[in-house]
């Protein structure tokens, strides 16, 4: 599908600096020789329109028969989006979804009032040297929506709108911009989408979304003469037209946001939810491990291990 012209990209250098409302530096963490950089929640900015957790995972390189094993773990409040750039993952949930996750591909799991769900890397995989580079973010769920039954939808790469011009590619991976709607089951006014710009080329933001990010994944990109390297984010004011370029490398961007959410939300470990009520009674029965006869219980295929409750 090609790319609109009547989105009128314009000018990078008619951005001003100040079009920037904060600039996230992410947080990286070292899971034994396995870097995450999380860029949300931020100090400054807990939410970008419903994201409210943002992490790259990796790039790392893994030997033969090593991989990334995530233990099932609870959530509550929230959707997760895994998007993969290199591996895969094997996720199991207590909806009952078993789905492989490949690059380009979508996994969207929306817990409601409560899930649990494993991501491992495949056996397959494990037979040799392998890798591993994605982005998982969590997007808080309406409050009319957070006490739902949990739902569980896969989209393949084909599935997802793909926009493609002049240097640029965009794959829509949820909700809607540039006209295009992706597949999955939105509760809030959402959009999110994978971009790869040729050095160079520009990408002018949607402008009838109320909170809009981009997040830089690989190389650079210019706004208003100044440029911005790989895992930052920035966060633009509303209603601003925004046009970034890429750099001289080109860029692989995560562009995200939507409308504000109905009030602050609670984070504590897995959980997100509008009171600090609910957020204690899922830490009471994810401690009690009465499976299956609350709002928990463990994923058919892979029932040996969870991780506890943090003390």
């Amino acid at each position: 599908m090609s790319w609109n012209p009547s989105l009128a990209p314009g000018c990078p250098d008619e951005v001003g600096i100040d079009a920037i409302d904060t600039l996230i530096i992410p947080r990286a963490r070292d899971l034994g020789g396995f870097e995450v950089r999380r860029a949300l929640p931020a100090p400054k900015r807990q939410m970008v329109g419903p994201f409210i957790f943002f992490d790259q995972a990796g790039p790392a390189e893994m030997l033969a028969g090593q991989g990334f094993d995530v233990r099932p773990h609870p959530h509550i409040g929230l959707g997760t989006v895994t998007y993969l750039y290199r591996g895969d993952f094997h996720h199991r949930d207590s909806t009952g979804a078993d789905q492989m996750i490949r690059p380009g591909e979508l996994n969207w799991m929306i817990a409601g009032r409560g899930v649990t769900h494993s991501e491992r890397t495949s056996t397959t995989a494990r037979k040799g040297p392998n890798s591993l580079f994605g982005i998982q973010t969590w997007l808080a769920l309406p409050e009319r929506h957070e006490d739902m039954a949990p739902a569980f939808e896969h989209h393949g790469k084909d599935a997802l709108p793909a926009i493609e011009d002049s240097g640029v590619t965009i794959r829509l991976i949820l909700g809607n911009a540039y006209g295009e709607t992706a597949p999955a089951t939105m509760l809030s006014e959402t959009f999110y989408a994978d971009v790869v710009l040729d050095a160079g080329s520009r990408l002018p933001m949607p402008d009838d979304h109320e909170d809009r990010g981009i997040y830089i994944v690989e190389g650079s990109i210019l706004i208003a003469g100044q440029e911005f390297e790989a895992s930052q984010m920035m966060v633009f004011r509303p209603r601003d037209k925004i046009t970034v370029a890429a750099g001289d490398r080109g860029a692989r961007l995560m562009i995200l946001g939507g409308a504000t959410l109905d009030g602050p939300r609670h984070v504590w470990w897995n959980f997100v939810a509008s009171s600090k009520e609910r957020i204690e009674e899922a830490k009471a029965e994810w401690r009690a491990a009465d499976w299956g006869k609350g709002r928990f219980d463990l994923p058919a295929d892979d029932r040996d291990e969870y991780i506890p409750l943090p003390d």
